[in-house]
């Protein structure tokens, strides 16, 4: 039973070892041979036979063989089950908790009790954000952390960097999003909104608006009111 023991620990050692010098092999080939590729942060086995995954630092994936002679990015299917086995890993990858949201870099607008929770990403220039803002005047009860998240044009900077500055940040951002004020110029400390678009840039938010509920749920797009009452509903169970 000993000596069992001993030789099953040798072979797992060994096929560690291989695994490593694999990985060792696709990281160097491919730092020679494609000098500008991004950063790897991972390379695992996938679910196919021969193929590897690559993670890179903006987590995108890629895959290779195991020397990193070739490379593929694209989506791997899961014929027998039916699953992309691909958009499963960049879900996973860029789930985010809400609880682990910097909520320091985010202003709040509460109405009524506000116990119930959202967080969402917008931009003061976009037309989708305006029109989900409208809608959003229908929730009661509900606390919004709302992360200003400019990136469609250097004048979102600006807008946003004037309702981050403003001495009440959630009714200047209602009066310009709902009720199309002009957004008056101030100046502060505006290192909040760099964080947030390194933060959106990492769990590749790309569009806005993004909402995550208090579950963790995340959903890009617009939705109504009776969306949005839905998916309260569904985070508080």
């Amino acid at each position: 039973m000993k000596l069992m023991k001993t030789l099953f620990a040798v072979a797992l050692m060994g096929v560690a070892c291989m695994a490593c010098s694999q990985e060792t092999a696709i990281r160097k080939n491919l730092a020679e041979r494609l000098p500008n590729f991004p950063g790897i942060e991972e390379v695992t086995k996938s679910a196919m036979p021969g193929v590897w995954e690559i993670r890179t630092n903006g987590a995108d994936i890629f895959y290779t063989d195991a020397e990193g002679n070739y490379l593929l990015q694209g989506s791997l299917i899961d014929t027998k089950q039916r699953r992309n086995l691909t958009e499963e890993r960049i879900d996973k990858l860029t789930a985010i908790a809400f609880d682990a949201l910097p909520l320091k870099d985010s202003f709040t607008i509460v109405r009524g009790n506000g116990k119930r929770h959202l967080a969402v990403f917008e931009d003061p220039n976009c037309g989708y954000c305006k029109r989900f803002e409208r809608d959003l005047q229908k929730v009661d009860n509900i606390t919004i952390h709302m992360f200003l998240y400019p990136i469609l044009s250097a004048d979102s900077t600006d807008k946003s960097k004037a309702i981050w500055c403003a001495r009440d940040k959630g009714k200047t951002w209602q009066d310009w999003m709902v009720r199309d004020v002009p957004v008056a110029a101030a100046s502060c400390d505006t290192a909040a909104l760099t964080r947030n678009v390194e933060f959106g840039h990492k769990y590749k938010i790309t569009g806005t608006p993004t909402l995550i509920f208090s579950n963790s749920e995340r959903v890009p797009g617009a939705i109504d009111s009776k969306q949005i009452e839905q998916r309260l509903a569904d985070a508080k169970n």
